[in-house]
């Protein structure tokens, strides 16, 4: 017996989503319900995919509060900040000669690396970070405010009411998933993040591999299942390698790649047996496994158009050499070889564009950051979608922030306004490198509250060298201490990616964090790929 409970119910506003495979015909999306029943085409109760969405709301306001408990030290000065308005800003009236307040939700690095990237925003006037986090603080990237509930979306409509904040940028997907902008545009409150209907496409793989199928989306072939037995069965026809996903938000951890077949069933029992992940693994994806090369593509959608950002690969794996189980990115690099500009442009065409389109004939738009895991087929070189997220990739984020020169304010306002079409992003022609330090254990149990040391002095090593704290707090005595699973994301930028990566392990090398660890060999598959190039 299932132990997966759930506490989602029907709402006017849901979307409606049928279990489905894609070797049966096409349905109407919008008729179509995620199953929870054993039978992997029966319907039930639709997905309410809302601010009333209490399984997001409460696992999102746990992590609040571990954060403000770690984070004992953070300025209380920055709980009020002292802002200056440009005249005329408000929160739904702002020009392009403008200079606008941001507000930036979230307390990673992924937001670290947006914070720092507006500050440097002619637009922008000035950054804020909720909750944010102590490298952000002492860094002078962003005001951090500790103290505003993130997961009560009237107290961040009534804080950017008061503060005159004409931007807010949400970071995480929880909060986005759980509804949080569609409470602030409501609110005319212009907002960079997906409604919580649009935010389906990461919320639900189901939804997301349904969509795929109906607009003719290349992804891997899939079948979505709610009882153990019958995803056992399938996995036994189709054979190994295949893989098994969380159909829900899992923290980046809801994805086997099983090689055997006794790995594969004790990841489906995992999920719908013994319920890991709670509601989100109450029913899982079994995908065919894709050979080749993975690729991290990002475009910026204002609900009708997308614009391309710059490629990046990540590395998911915890160990050298791809070795061992997922996480949510060890390190990545930016340009990414293998995404060629004709392979761009297939993405853009086949992946991107349908993706827009299809949303928008369904009723919800999508503006925000589009973030599509490719795999670049080995057979024929082709990309396939593996996955969407709705935000912009942790790590991959901080290689973008180092590297764009464009006014990153005025970009996310014209996509809040649907005004992307004719806009372009300018680039530093340099490569970028993130090498993430993580918590011994992770990606499972870790030891928090180790302490850090020589941060500063790590970013003096080398010209473009930024550490942007993912997951840190402060002790009683007001050290640098591991908060979380991945807690540093160590960037460089070089000429090229030799010199990047160079500088970035030098940066790590000179960190004090004996409770750390990190891969060294970031980057090795474009490295390879020059050499080999090069010998040619």
């Amino acid at each position: 017996m299932s132990l997966c409970t759930s506490n989602l119910h029907p709402s006017s506003s849901s979307f409606n989503l049928f279990s489905h495979n894609n070797n049966s015909p096409k349905p109407s999306l919008n008729s179509l319900r995620l199953a929870t029943s054993t039978s992997p085409s029966s319907s039930v109760a639709p997905l309410k995919l809302s601010t009333t969405n209490q399984a997001l709301r409460s696992r999102f306001l746990s992590n609040r509060i571990q954060s403000r408990q770690l984070w004992i030290r953070c300025a209380t000065s920055e709980s009020e900040p002292s802002i200056s308005v440009a005249p005329g800003c408000n929160g739904g009236a702002v020009t392009a000669e403008e200079r606008v307040i941001v507000l930036v939700i979230g307390g990673g690095g992924r937001e670290h690396a947006l914070c720092h990237a507006l500050k440097r925003s002619p637009s922008c006037n000035s950054v804020l970070c909720a909750p944010g986090n102590p490298g952000i603080t002492s860094s002078g990237d962003a005001a951090c405010v500790p103290d505003l509930d993130v997961t009560d979306s009237s107290a961040v409509i009534s804080f950017c009411q008061k503060h005159n904040v004409g931007l807010v940028v949400v970071g995480p997907e929880v909060p986005l998933v759980a509804g949080l902008a569609n409470d602030l545009v409501s609110a005319d409150i212009l907002t960079f993040g997906p409604s919580s209907q649009a935010a389906a496409l990461e919320g639900s793989k189901n939804f997301m591999k349904n969509l795929c199928h109906k607009y003719n989306i290349p992804t891997a072939k899939y079948k979505t299942f709610s009882d153990a037995t019958a995803a056992k069965e399938y996995i036994q026809e189709q054979g190994v390698p295949i893989v098994i996903k969380a159909d829900g938000l899992a923290a980046g951890k809801g994805v086997t790649v099983a090689m055997e077949l006794e790995e594969a069933f004790e990841s489906v029992d995992s999920m719908l047996v013994k319920g890991v992940f709670g509601a989100a693994g109450c029913q899982v994806i079994v995908e065919e496994f894709l050979e080749g090369e993975e690729a991290s593509f990002f475009a910026l959608v204002d609900g009708e158009n997308a614009i391309p950002l710059e490629s990046a690969q990540d590395h998911k794996r915890v160990g050298d050499g791809d070795t061992g189980p997922n996480t949510g990115g060890m390190g990545a690099y930016s340009p990414a070889p293998v995404l060629t500009k004709e392979v761009q442009d297939v993405v853009m065409e086949s992946i991107i564009h349908p993706t827009v389109k299809g949303m928008a004939e369904e009723g919800c738009k999508f503006v925000g950051v589009l973030f599509a895991g490719l795999m670049i087929e080995k057979k024929s070189g082709l990309p396939k979608l593996i996955e969407f997220n709705v935000r912009f990739g942790d790590p991959e984020c901080t290689d973008d922030a180092s590297r764009v020169q464009s006014d990153l304010a005025k970009v996310l306002l014209a996509a809040c306004r649907g005004e992307l079409k004719g806009v372009s992003l300018d680039w530093s022609r340099d490569s970028a490198m993130v090498v993430v330090m993580a918590s011994r254990g992770y990606p499972g149990a870790y030891e928090k509250g180790t302490i850090i040391g020589n941060l500063e002095e790590a970013e003096r090593v080398a010209p473009g060298v930024k550490v942007f704290h993912a997951g840190t707090g402060l002790d009683s005595e007001g050290n640098v201490v591991a908060s979380g699973g991945r807690v540093l994301g160590v960037t460089a930028k070089g000429r090229d990616l030799e010199e990047a990566r160079e500088r970035a392990y030098t940066a790590v090398g000179q960190i004090n964090w004996p409770g750390g660890f990190f891969r060294s060999d970031i980057g090795w598959r474009a490295l390879l790929q020059k050499q080999v190039a090069s010998k040619d």
